[in-house]
């Protein structure tokens, strides 16, 4: 694995859904055994352009979210890849019997992407915003769970994601992501990237908010604390060395997501400390609440998901720091 962070955070000029989208075209001309299933959002997950390429690999299904799943596992069962598309809440809330039941008890292969998850699906709404389904796929066994935070990221990994046996659910950004990597970047599935160094504290990040995390390790720096920035984006099976490491060499902890508070990426981390290195830890988060309309810049704010929020955590987890030494 070799990256390398940008010096400016600016948005991409490419969506990610293009940039997803435009990969998986890539490898599926190589493999006939890649399939595309979309359930009436093909417009809005880019895969019309799949439809365009691949018309007889290409299944729009309607408005029938499990029996999405279902086609998947059965293509899978006959040898075929199959990358099934819709909103977040509907790849996970609206199937998760199927999902449960028809792919990972079957032990089948299958790519579950949900696009605008969390706050991302801003004017979507309260009923559209999934802000726990990384809980629900969480207790999925064998259920890999990764979140691509921009758009070097999502090439580099798309091509593994595709050819590492087993369900995997992928939170995908439809619009413009910040810039996080360099071109020519290299990840590996599984393995939490230290983004920026520091002594003080360890700020673990995944998706929008490691955007959010840099920020604020910036703001921190120049009142005097040195913030190490951890970008975790596979969350299960989540970087237990890392973050262990990370927990022994800075004593204390604070998370970032884009999603409720309970059963993501702070739990997952939470999980990892108390069993191996416990330290003082703060969440930052959704606080266990639904969703609503609005831009991501004022849910950001209405949620407390802000770098200044992950700066306030952090500060009041330094100040239980030292009560505990």
């Amino acid at each position: 694995m070799t990256v390398k962070v940008v010096k400016n955070r600016i948005p991409d000029t490419e969506m990610m859904r293009d940039v997803y989208i435009q990969n998986l075209i890539e490898l599926a001309k190589k493999d006939k055994n890649i399939v595309v299933l979309d359930a009436d959002l093909m417009h809005s997950n880019a895969t019309h352009k799949f439809l365009k390429e691949f018309p007889d690999r290409t299944i729009n299904v309607g408005v029938q979210e499990a029996n999405m799943i279902g086609i998947a596992g059965g293509l899978s069962a006959t040898g075929k890849i199959p990358f099934t598309h819709t909103f977040a809440c509907f790849n996970t809330r609206r199937a998760l019997d199927q999902i449960y039941i028809s792919i990972a008890y079957a032990q089948l292969n299958a790519k579950l992407i949900g696009t605008d998850p969390g706050i991302t699906a801003s004017y979507n709404g309260g009923t559209h915003m999934p802000l726990e389904d990384v809980g629900i796929m969480r207790g999925i066994p064998n259920m890999t769970i990764v979140e691509p935070v921009d758009n070097v990221m999502m090439k580099g990994i798309l091509k593994d994601i595709a050819y590492t046996y087993g369900p995997f659910y992928v939170r995908v950004s439809r619009k413009f992501p910040v810039k996080i990597y360099e071109e020519g970047s290299t990840f590996e599935i599984g393995k939490g990237i230290i983004l920026r160094n520091g002594k003080d504290v360890t700020i673990i990040a995944s998706g929008i908010m490691v955007a959010e995390a840099l920020d604020a390790a910036d703001i921190l720096e120049k009142e005097g604390i040195d913030a190490r920035v951890v970008n975790i984006f596979t969350i299960k099976p989540i970087d237990r060395e890392l973050i262990t490491l990370c927990a022994e060499e800075t004593g204390a902890v604070v998370t970032a997501e884009n999603h409720n508070i309970h059963n993501g990426l702070g739990s997952a981390v939470a999980e990892v400390l108390v069993e191996n290195c416990p330290v003082p830890m703060e969440r930052v988060g959704v606080l266990d609440l639904f969703g609503e309309v609005g831009s991501v810049d004022y849910l950001k704010k209405r949620f407390q998901l802000t770098s200044n929020d992950i700066v306030k955590s952090v500060k009041k987890v330094l100040s239980r720091k030292k009560r505990c030494m």
